[in-house]
């Protein structure tokens, strides 16, 4: 393993202990609004992990508001004590990006709980076809995406199925921005290295709709090695 996986492992080991300490205080609750997590989350980074940059903005979402996009800014909403509510959490540790995400159903509905268990299943069905077919183009993969979604009974909901992650910040890397996503716009293959010679590592998202477009759910972590 290289320095550099190393360091963007070592990153998202912190991240996901963010979540965990996230999930431990309590902070996704009913009556709360998104703003009031985001905040929280916001303040819990920086004193108790260190984070003082994240390289995007902190995301939650609640209710409808999981339909929308990363770019999408949705009126802020009140968390419903039935609501499916995703984090996604970009924290910047050292030099080095993170980038996770998660989704909790918090009531009883047991289609918001079985899809909270397909957005792991699906994640580790994309990473797998990558590992499977290493000349695979960021075009190819985010079919696959959609297509296996389909297949399990929802809806792929995003418009890329992951990004590169490196050093901060990553979006200043030279060359085509589509080239650092895994969409229907990038015909490159994933396998090859960016701008400067150096190997690429991608995070894999997974935003999935349920059928009658109601809500949706979200997962994402940096791919493992094969």
């Amino acid at each position: 393993m290289t320095q550099r996986r190393a360091a963007l492992e070592a990153a998202e080991r912190r991240a996901l202990d963010l979540l965990a300490a996230i999930e431990a205080r309590g902070l996704i609750a009913p009556g709360r609004s998104e703003r009031d997590v985001e905040r929280d989350i916001y303040a819990l980074a920086e004193r108790d992990f260190g984070v003082e940059r994240h390289w995007h903005k902190r995301i939650v979402r609640a209710g409808a508001n999981t339909l929308a996009i990363a770019a999408d800014n949705p009126p802020v909403r009140e968390i419903a004590a039935d609501d499916m509510v995703f984090l996604d959490l970009g924290p910047v540790f050292g030099t080095w990006e993170a980038d996770v995400g998660k989704s909790y159903a918090l009531g009883d509905d047991p289609v918001k709980h079985a899809l909270c268990r397909d957005l792991e299943a699906q994640f580790a069905l994309v990473c797998a076809r990558l590992h499977a077919e290493p000349d695979l183009t960021g075009a190819a993969l985010y079919a696959f995406a959609c297509e296996s979604a389909a297949a399990a009974g929802w809806r792929f909901g995003g418009r890329i199925a992951g990004h590169i992650v490196a050093e901060f910040p990553h979006a200043r890397l030279p060359g085509a921005k589509q080239v650092h996503h895994i969409s229907a716009e990038n015909p490159t293959r994933l396998r090859d290295p960016d701008a400067n010679g150096a190997e690429r590592h991608w995070i894999c998202e997974i935003h999935l709709v349920e059928p009658e477009g109601q809500f949706a759910g979200f997962y994402e972590r940096l791919i493992p090695l094969g």
